[in-house]
């Protein structure tokens, strides 16, 4: 039974990675720009990893195994699902990045520079 347990365990631990083929396709057909569709498509894609990952414990809790030999295991499987979760973020962050909202340019950070002093100045003549 415990066998059993840890297969189904590692199907679900495999199960984000599966999904990540069909985000990815919709991340690249909502295109770059800023709609309301896009903007829906990559809150359910950080949404969805973040949930799965903060109810892992009652999601894995039905195939504990008995076994305290298999115990090692079955901790390897919540590793891989946390992994497979990761991943599906990273896509997120990746097509936050697409759309440009990642402040990721030095443009983006110009309110905390210094405006920069001039070495020297040009006034035109007085005959001008």
């Amino acid at each position: 039974m415990d066998t059993l347990k840890l297969k189904k365990a590692w199907e679900l631990a495999i199960a984000p990675a599966k999904q990540l083929p069909m985000n990815a396709i919709g991340m690249y057909m909502t295109g770059n720009s800023l709609q309301i569709f896009s903007i829906m498509m990559v809150f359910m894609l950080f949404k969805t990893p973040i949930t799965a990952i903060l109810t892992m414990q009652p999601t894995f809790a039905r195939f504990e195994p008995g076994d305290e030999s298999k115990r090692g295991s079955f901790w390897l499987t919540k590793i891989v699902f946390i992994a497979m979760n990761c991943l599906a973020l990273a896509l997120g962050i990746w097509k936050v990045n697409g759309m440009g909202l990642l402040p990721t340019t030095r443009s983006d950070w110009l309110a905390w520079e210094t405006a920069r002093e001039p070495l020297e100045r040009a006034y035109p003549g007085p005959g001008l």
